[in-house]
């Protein structure tokens, strides 16, 4: 005998339908981020560049949680969980910018040869 068995487990939602138009307009903004963030790489924003760069991305992959992974439908708990990897990366690198600028620059790679030869290079020249 054969039973028909409905798994739903009263879970008979349908899900979350976003309109064609809704991703028409966040693949434009896609689009128009992805053109800024090449403009903005062709401007010299000295230490700046880089924080650009991330409100940038940040800004697409918030578009891309809230639409495509439907997080603007998820419950306020979800939130939590979505929100705490964002805190800890935004303390990391808050980390290193607080850290970068107290650093000790290397000298170019072969620069530090090249200082410890001249000197002896001047010195047999002299005699």
């Amino acid at each position: 005998m054969s039973h028909s068995h409905s798994h739903s487990h009263g879970h008979d939602e349908v899900g979350h339908v976003v309109s064609e138009k809704t991703f028409a307009k966040i693949l434009v903004a896609l689009l128009v981020l992805t053109v800024i963030t090449v403009a903005a790489a062709q401007v010299d924003l000295g230490k700046w560049n880089i924080v650009g760069a991330l409100v940038i991305a940040s800004v697409k992959a918030t578009l891309v949680i809230l639409v495509f992974m439907h997080g603007m439908y998820e419950n306020k708990i979800l939130w939590v969980y979505i929100l705490i990897p964002f805190i800890l990366l935004a303390i990391m690198i808050g980390g290193i910018f607080t850290d970068d600028p107290f650093r000790d620059r290397p000298l170019p790679f072969g620069a530090e040869q090249a200082k410890v030869a001249a000197p002896q290079a001047v010195k047999s020249a002299h005699h």
